[in-house]
């Protein structure tokens, strides 16, 4: 029995290792196209079927055999395609025909009916293969696919957060050189319309072309579709080119560079990612573009909307001192000698007090305009905090009227290094507002403080108040509170106010004060005063 078992086993191995791979074998072009591995396995594979089937091969039919022979034709169709599990199916045929099939280990058939069982095996093995190498592509460009819109979202997300061109247009181009390890261009017009090359990838391939054709990459732009490699227009170009647009705009080209020996499947596929990735950059050149308009549509809106309310305000507030200014002095030319001299006076008072408000209206405004243009620009020396406040009461004196102005100012307060035009401005206009919003014969308080290195003003009047809601809006330029809405003004005197103090890095709030009123406090950082040298004297 060993000896026969022996004999067999011979006779096995001299025909496996004698049987060579056919020379007409197609091999899948996408597994290991130049090897010969899957065709070794796959022998190996078959050899050891028959083996195993020659030991037990009394326990099944010849039919159960046959069928058990499309085992490697199955696994070898799933993985390594057409080719392999074509040879797997012949081997199969040959090898059962040889130790199965009467007269054994003979190639001869005696009864016909086995050449019917072999077509027939053939064609289901061939059609096996065919819908089994089928399925394994369709798995494999799935993959591809969802590997792609992954990548896609990922680079989507990324560049929807940026809303700066030159930063979408790099991000994308360094993405497609890390997928294509190519290189790559993005092509937009400039201002005249001449296309140029807005970013651009490094070149990982050597054997790549980095030459960009200008005449290909009109053409696209001006048609609109695909050139270059791999297309049927201008097909020997050393690059593709693909359109970047949208469906209503084409806004540039993306160029790809090409490596040598490419197949057609892979340059198809190439394709349709570059068309993607120019796809997504035109989404994101479009969304910029919109993006840039709308901000352009809002600016220029809300500059319509100052504009506006900036004429509207100027005229009325110049409107009423230059009607007091004309009426007192038209009334001293043409009752000169009617008039006493307490009605003279009283008349220039009034003309002075005209003038003094549209002065502080100008003023206002062109601080407006420094602040806005980016001119400010602070002159800091050191100052006493009483004579800064001497000058602001001086210039709103004659508006007090019957109002007490209240002024406490502890001794031994230290010089702060201010721009002392500045903050009189700001106190001028705080006590302005003090006197506009508050009655007859009622108080106003300025307070002047230092505690741990803040230099604090406060003023408090008895005026209408504010509402707590509008405790920060009432420093927005030409907000208006709801309280005041029927006294004149511009609304630009405290946005003037927190534009001097946030430029001395301080910072200035309001609060309605208990039972009436507002409180308007000013913080000023207090630096090191400088030393004084000792002369000796």
């Amino acid at each position: 029995m060993r000896k026969s078992t022996r004999r067999k086993w011979r006779v096995l191995t001299s025909h496996v290792t004698t049987w060579s791979i056919p020379d007409d074998a197609v091999v899948d072009s996408r597994s290991d196209r130049n090897g010969v591995l899957p065709y070794l396995i796959v022998t190996c594979m078959v050899a050891g079927f028959t083996v195993v089937f020659w030991k037990i091969g009394y326990a099944f039919t010849l039919v159960n055999l046959a069928l058990l022979y499309l085992l490697p034709v199955l696994i070898s169709s799933v993985r390594w395609g057409f080719g392999p599990s074509f040879y797997a199916a012949g081997l199969g045929v040959l090898s059962f025909d040889y130790y199965f099939i009467p007269p054994i280990h003979r190639f001869t058939v005696f009864d016909l009916r086995y050449f019917l069982s072999f077509a027939v095996y053939l064609a289901v093995a061939v059609l096996t293969a065919s819908l089994a190498g089928q399925l394994r592509q369709r798995v494999k460009e799935a993959r591809e696919r969802e590997a792609i819109t992954s990548a896609l979202y990922t680079l989507s997300t990324q560049v929807a957060k940026s809303g700066d061109l030159d930063s979408v247009l790099n991000e994308i181009i360094r993405h497609a050189s890390n997928t294509f390890g190519l290189y790559a261009a993005i092509i937009l017009p400039d201002a005249s319309g001449k296309l140029i090359v807005r970013a651009q990838g490094s070149v990982q391939n050597q054997g790549a072309s980095t030459t960009v054709e200008p005449r290909i990459s009109r053409w696209v732009y001006e048609h609109g579709q695909t050139a270059g490699f791999g297309t049927n227009t201008n097909k020997d170009a050393s690059l593709l080119y693909v359109p970047v647009k949208t469906e209503s705009k084409i806004y540039g080209v993306l160029c790809v560079g090409t490596a040598p020996h490419v197949g057609i499947g892979a340059a198809n596929s190439r394709i349709r990612v570059v068309q993607a990735l120019a796809g997504l950059a035109a989404v994101c050149i479009a969304r910029i573009h919109f993006e840039e308009e709308a901000k352009i549509a809002h600016l220029t809106a809300e500059s319509e909307r100052l504009r506006t309310a900036l004429l509207d305000s100027i005229s009325h507030e110049l409107r009423t001192p230059l009607a007091t200014i004309l009426g007192a002095v038209t009334g001293m030319t043409e009752s000169a000698d009617v008039l006493s001299v307490d009605d003279q006076r009283e008349l220039l008072l009034t003309v002075r007090e005209g003038a003094m408000r549209m002065n502080r209206l100008v003023t206002n405004l062109l601080g407006m305009v420094r602040m806005e243009s980016g001119m400010l620009r602070l002159k800091k020396q050191w100052c006493d905090v009483a004579d800064i406040v001497g000058v602001a009461l001086r210039q709103v004196q004659d508006s007090l009227q019957n109002r007490r102005v209240d002024v406490n100012l502890p001794n031994h307060l230290p010089a702060i290094a201010v721009d002392d035009v500045l903050i009189e401005q700001v106190l001028v206009n705080l006590l302005s507002n003090a006197i506009k919003f508050s009655p007859d014969e009622s108080f106003i308080r300025l307070d002047c403080m230092e505690y741990d290195g803040i230099f604090t003003i406060r003023i408090q009047d008895e005026g209408i108040g504010i509402d707590p809601s509008e405790a920060e809006k009432i420093f927005d330029k030409f907000y208006r509170s709801n309280n005041g809405k029927n006294i004149p003004g511009t609304g630009l005197g405290l946005a003037i106010c927190k534009g001097v103090i946030q430029a001395h890095g301080g910072e200035i709030f309001a609060r309605p004060a208990e039972g009436a009123g507002t409180v308007v406090t000013i913080r000023l950082p207090v630096d090191d005063a400088p030393e004084i040298p000792d002369d000796g004297v």
